[in-house]
């Protein structure tokens, strides 16, 4: 709003700034959340309560804004053509957010329709991994596969979070296509197991898969999974989860030289 008003010049609608408030609000409500008690629910409750109603301000006088910009000259509208765009599209977001956050503090459903994440990056899924440092991650599921000597052969980003174990044969099928011979081992983590994948891959002709269940209790299972072959195909599969931090960490470098 503040570079639409220096754009036309002058508007007759006086943008306010709120971001000390919101700061102030988001400042109180985290110092809030310590307080396990009721009486530190009501005051996060109370605090949210006013940081919506600034939201709500923030979005209304968006839409003053674009009003009053829709009665200058066709010359100065185009001027902030690009901006209003942008706003519009932020005013969609916001309100959303301002339903689920309502919906989720002051109603308690937190199975609010549509869900938005970011209001940068709306494509955003919640990812649960269940991780005691992570629990919660944001993003989209990558798969990425692995050949000798650190070569990544194949990458793909999922619209939505897929079951691991669906992807494996698949996985191997690409591989087979971009270099033209089947994998003698494959190696993945213990997501990827489930008995059917395994013989689907030895029918495939792969000889050795190393790819752990967890949950066996048969001796010749875990006897299978204590084998060297078996221990240096984990070891290896281990090692691609550095490279997979690298390209998060070089991606998240783009996106924020993009930004």
């Amino acid at each position: 709003m503040k570079k639409v008003a220096a754009a036309v010049g002058e508007l007759k609608e006086k943008v306010r700034g709120r971001m000390r408030s919101v700061r102030k609000k988001v400042v109180s409500v985290a110092i809030a959340a310590r307080r396990k008690s009721e009486a530190g629910e009501q005051q996060r409750r109370g605090l949210y309560k006013g940081l919506l109603s600034l939201s709500r301000k923030i979005v209304n006088q968006a839409g003053r804004v674009a009003k009053e910009v829709a009665t200058l000259p066709k010359k100065t509208q185009a001027k902030v053509q690009g901006l209003l765009k942008q706003m519009e599209v932020m005013q969609v977001r916001t309100k959303q957010v301002i339903r689920q956050t309502k919906a989720r503090i002051l109603d308690g459903n937190t199975k609010h329709p549509e869900k938005l994440a970011s209001v940068f990056e709306p494509h955003t899924e919640i990812i649960r991994k269940g991780k005691a440092s992570k629990p919660t991650e944001f993003g989209k599921m990558v798969k990425v596969q692995e050949a000798e000597n650190q070569i990544i052969t194949h990458v793909e980003v999922f619209d939505q979070r897929p079951v691991d174990s669906d992807l494996l044969v698949d996985a191997v099928a690409k591989h087979e296509e971009r270099l033209g011979r089947t994998p003698h081992l494959v190696a993945a983590d213990a997501g990827f197991y489930s008995q059917s994948n395994e013989k689907a891959l030895e029918e495939k002709g792969v000889k050795r898969v190393s790819i752990p269940n967890r949950n066996t209790k048969s001796e010749a299972r875990k006897k299978h999974q204590k084998q060297r072959w078996f221990k240096d195909g984990q070891r290896w599969r281990t090692g691609c989860e550095g490279r997979i931090s690298v390209l998060k960490l070089n991606t998240e470098v783009e996106r924020c030289r993009t930004s």
